[in-house]
């Protein structure tokens, strides 16, 4: 399993009810070794926690209630 869906996998079953109430829009870094995650107002503080906590691990970001982290270019009607 990827690193991405390891830590998908997380987010659903184990934080997704509990940060979705709260924290519509905010940042979530998931490293799924150790299954520690970090909460953060921006992508790059999320992201940033993470590192500094696991230097030597990747982590992945996901943007609580939304699809994607990012939105690229307009949407078309």
């Amino acid at each position: 399993m990827s690193l991405a869906e390891r830590a998908r996998q997380i987010f659903e079953v184990e934080l997704k009810n509990r940060l979705e109430a709260g924290h519509d829009g905010q940042f979530v870094a998931i490293e799924p070794e150790s299954r520690e995650w970090f909460l953060a107002a921006t992508f790059v503080d999320a992201a940033l926690s993470a590192k500094s906590r696991h230097p030597d691990r990747k982590s992945f970001v996901i943007r609580i209630g939304h699809e994607a982290a990012f939105h690229i270019g307009a949407a078309r009607s």
